[in-house]
């Protein structure tokens, strides 16, 4: 069996690429034993409100600088920004093709009560992967017996090597990250995915891109969306 996996930070109703980058492997490891970054997509994302791309944020608590992932907590402000979140989401996609179909997924991943980022978004993309017939497994990076004195390239072959994987997919960000001929040595094949410019209708005359899943999946029927995720080439 020709196995295939990515390791990806877990990032919050992120945006179709993402999607597609869950749909074409094997195994999707979240990358939760890392350092938190700020200004990344772990607690964050973009909608269309007023057409006008729109940023939300769901604040986190604070802590020490060199904190993991997976050790990161939303605020005690979680409850009262979730819901001002859904009402956000209702007044700016109400009319669109689909709430009424993807409304109720949202508020059942926002309902949740887990103040643990990686727990909260862990079932959000278990949940949104569940609607698209997704059937990718999910693994922590911290569930993985690995070499923790590894960095960078190296942490991930080993990731890959200890997960039997024979290809590891990268998005289109990291190839200045990694090397393909480095991957070859170990017996690994490595592709860089980058997704097409996928365009639909929205409210207003011009088309924003890449927004957050959601987005996607208000103005899109799901099988037009399960087609979305194989609009990609692999480099």
């Amino acid at each position: 069996m020709f196995v295939k996996i990515a390791i990806m930070q877990p990032y919050l109703f992120p945006y179709i690429g993402y999607f597609q980058l869950i749909h074409t492997v094997d195994v999707f490891v979240l990358y939760d034993d890392v350092q938190f970054i700020k200004k990344g997509w772990i607690h964050r994302n973009r909608l269309l409100v007023n057409d006008k791309d729109y940023l939300f944020t769901l604040s986190l608590q604070k802590s020490p600088r060199e904190t993991i992932i997976k050790e990161k907590f939303f605020s005690d402000q979680f409850d009262y920004e979730k819901g001002k979140l859904l009402q956000l989401i209702e007044h700016s996609y109400r009319k669109a093709p689909f709430f009424n179909e993807v409304y109720p997924l949202i508020q059942h991943i926002i309902s949740h009560q887990d103040r643990n980022v990686c727990s909260f978004i862990y079932q959000s993309l278990v949940a949104i992967c569940g609607y698209l017939e997704i059937k990718t497994r999910f693994i922590f990076s911290s569930e993985i017996n690995k070499n923790n004195a590894l960095k960078g390239q190296e942490k991930i072959i080993e990731i890959n090597k200890l997960l039997k994987s024979d290809c590891y997919i990268n998005p289109i960000g990291g190839t200045e990250l990694y090397s393909k001929a480095r991957f070859r040595e170990e017996g690994l094949e490595l592709y860089f995915l980058k997704p097409k410019l996928i365009q639909y209708k929205q409210f207003g005359a011009e088309f924003i891109p890449w927004l957050s899943i959601i987005d996607v999946l208000m103005f899109n029927s799901k099988d037009i969306v399960k087609n979305f995720l194989n609009e990609y080439q692999l480099i």
